[in-house]
């Protein structure tokens, strides 16, 4: 245990006795505690009911009968008070060419686009897919819909045309904004293009912006699409802004979830921006004078949360990220934070492996004296990485605080406080306010206590009761909301990760329990990896599973059964993958074996398969129940030296 870093002279949680104190509050009375918390925010019109819970049909709101407007909260108030600040600042893909949007500009570039909306026909209540790379066109376009109360559905611009066309289709989406091309590295990506694919025969689909991003000239169709600089050059830089219910949509976000089909996590006005704004508060420490640098595409919900939403509600300067952490060498990141004077690092494990690769001179070429916090977000973080980020990347003395959460819980669940919690390598350590975990064996019944020695206490990882920041829904589909998270624990929302409480009553998240693979920080549906390959002609079945990748973390193997008289390579089943979701999909191995573990019933015991994956040769139990023993030696024969 390391202890926490001396707080900043107006740090906002100064001890672990000030953590408890709070804590203990937040939990006994939320509903107190949330209501003097919304007083972050300007609101138009003032909640009658501050939250209302049903863990058995999953009715969640907060802040009802109380109307605010999110564009309002993160541009307006900020740009009245000082115009010039600071808001956004977009790091191009290409080094050292940085562009700084101040808060009035941000003002009417974000006006300007909700009249455009206006102009296309855009409601309150309609939904708006965004196909963008990481430019400010993103930002822009994102809070002009939450200005006139449009539902934005960000899709990350790495998944292919089949799947964009899937989620344009859930979400019912009429207008797609997109660029002509994305630039990550050294490599265009023809967006534009993707595009035309995805919504190549689609009556939903009547417009489509383009932004001009590179010089390429994409196809245009005459009627739909339309530069997006000509629609803003017809529109004043003012538009009202729209007055929204706490529990009206704000945003659309697709996950993978256990089943082939892509869940549309929905989350509302007022519960998310208040999450998103007070634990960016809190777990950075935010301060006047902080530049927050986070790495993350806006396309996940850990851009929406800490690079949009909730640094820019705080007056943040945010870095918008355009290239990659390698590009043009292994020193990308420091050097921005040289070049910006970057307070606050927030990043991805995947990053971190990437980067200690090189060793620690691209890290140390440079100053880094402007970090004050490190943050790591997206899958649990090895000790040893933890370790070489502290004292390699931060000079050892840098706070590191290690984020848990998830997509549909909208911000962070656990997390260290700087200068108050001290610091676990490898640990996520304790839940944010507010924040009820608990640990449930197999049979559903609560494990209590903390660890101690010879009694290891872990299991699946619960929440009780609810936070302003939860999902309320899966978009057009409530019972699977309510299959999916909280009917595994009856009363309990289920997150689908393992768990173990230590001895100091630290939580260390130990990854999946489901059918969800966290791969880079990617959450990666086995079923719909699955599902994109038995869309292959050559391919009778598959079973994908997960195992230990020294780079990603967690990389994907898929077992497949071909057809006797169609040949197919495992380098033509990744790529059929990478059509089908996005290269970020794209199993690492492919393994054509001649048929798979499986009970007389017909089910495929990916236990064993992913005991395989995992090195194991010899413990897989009871393999009597199979209804063919012998395909484990096989397949044990094909995966020699993998």
């Amino acid at each position: 245990m390391i202890p926490a870093k001396a707080p900043h002279s107006s740090s906002h949680t100064a001890s672990l006795e000030a953590y408890h104190e709070r804590y203990a509050r937040s939990v006994e009375d939320p509903a107190a505690f949330w209501a003097d918390e919304s007083a972050a925010l300007d609101w138009f019109r003032p909640a009658d009911q501050i939250m209302r819970f049903d863990p058995i049909t999953a009715e969640i709101a907060w802040f009802t009968g109380g109307k605010l407007n999110v564009s309002y909260n993160c541009v307006d108030r900020h740009a009245a008070v000082d115009p010039t600040r600071t808001a956004l600042i977009f790091a191009a893909n290409a080094p050292g060419e940085y562009r700084h949007i101040p808060f009035g500009e941000l003002l009417r570039e974000v006006c300007r686009f909700a009249n455009l909306l206006r102009e296309l026909g855009v409601k309150k209540g309609d939904r708006v897919c965004l196909y963008l790379p990481m430019i400010p066109e993103l930002a822009f376009a994102m809070l002009a819909c939450a200005r006139v109360g449009a539902v934005h559905s960000v899709v990350f611009a790495g998944f292919s045309a089949e799947a964009l066309r899937d989620r344009i289709l859930d979400a019912g989406s009429a207008v797609v904004v997109t660029a002509n091309e994305g630039l990550r590295g050294d490599k265009a990506i023809a967006l534009k293009a993707i595009v035309d694919k995805a919504v190549l025969g689609l009556d939903v689909v009547k417009h489509v912006l383009v932004a001009r991003h590179t010089p390429a000239e994409p196809h245009m169709v005459p009627g739909r699409d339309q530069w997006l600089a000509d629609g803003l050059g017809r529109q004043r830089p003012y538009c009202p802004v729209e007055w929204m219910d706490a529990e009206d949509p704000l945003f659309i976000l697709y996950t993978s979830g256990s089943t082939g089909k892509p869940k549309g996590v929905l989350h509302t006005t007022a519960g998310y921006l208040l999450y998103a704004a007070r634990t960016f508060h809190y777990v950075f420490d935010a301060q006047p004078t902080d530049i927050h640098f986070c790495t993350a595409d806006i396309g996940w919900v850990t851009g929406h949360s800490y690079i949009l939403y909730g640094p820019l509600c705080n007056a943040v300067p945010s870095v918008m990220f355009e290239s990659t952490p390698l590009y043009p060498d292994a020193s990308r990141y420091w050097q921005v934070v040289d070049d910006l004077g970057a307070t606050i690092l927030y990043t991805a494990p995947t990053a971190l492996r990437a980067l200690m690769r090189f060793g620690d001179e691209p890290v140390t070429r440079t100053s880094r004296r402007s970090l004050r916090i490190l943050g790591s977000v997206g899958e649990p973080i090895n000790p040893g990485v933890w370790r070489w980020f502290h004292d390699v990347c931060g000079d050892g003395r840098c706070t590191v605080v290690d984020t848990w959460w998830q997509t549909e819980t909208g911000g962070i669940l656990i997390s260290g406080l700087p200068g108050a919690t001290p610091m676990e390598p490898g640990s996520a350590t304790l839940p944010f306010f507010g924040v009820r975990p608990l640990l449930m064996d197999a049979d559903g019944r609560e494990v209590h206590g903390n660890s101690s020695p010879g009694h290891p206490v872990s299991g699946n990882l619960c929440l009780a009761g609810t936070w302003p920041g939860q999902a309320r829904t899966i978009f057009g589909d409530h019972a699977r909301f309510v299959q999916t998270y909280f009917s595994a624990y009856p009363g309990y929302y289920f997150t689908g990760d393992g768990c173990r409480r230590d001895e100091n009553g630290n939580y260390w998240i130990t990854g999946r329990v489901d059918d969800v693979l966290n791969v880079s920080g990617h959450r990666i549906g086995t079923a719909e990896v699955e599902s994109a390959l038995i869309e292959h002609a050559a391919v009778v079945e598959a079973a994908v599973v997960g195992y230990p990748h020294e780079l990603k973390g967690t990389g994907i193997r898929a077992y497949v059964v071909t057809r006797a008289d169609m040949n197919a390579s495992a380098a033509d089943l990744q790529a059929q993958v990478r059509i089908a979701i996005g290269a970020f999909a794209m199993p690492d191995q492919v393994i054509l074996v001649p048929g798979l573990p499986k009970t007389r019933s017909g089910k495929i015991m990916r236990r064993i398969l992913r005991k395989i994956a995992e090195g194991e040769r010899e413990q897989f139990g009871d393999l009597a129940t199979l209804a063919d023993p012998g395909v484990v030696a096989e397949i044990l024969d094909l995966c020699v030296g993998l």
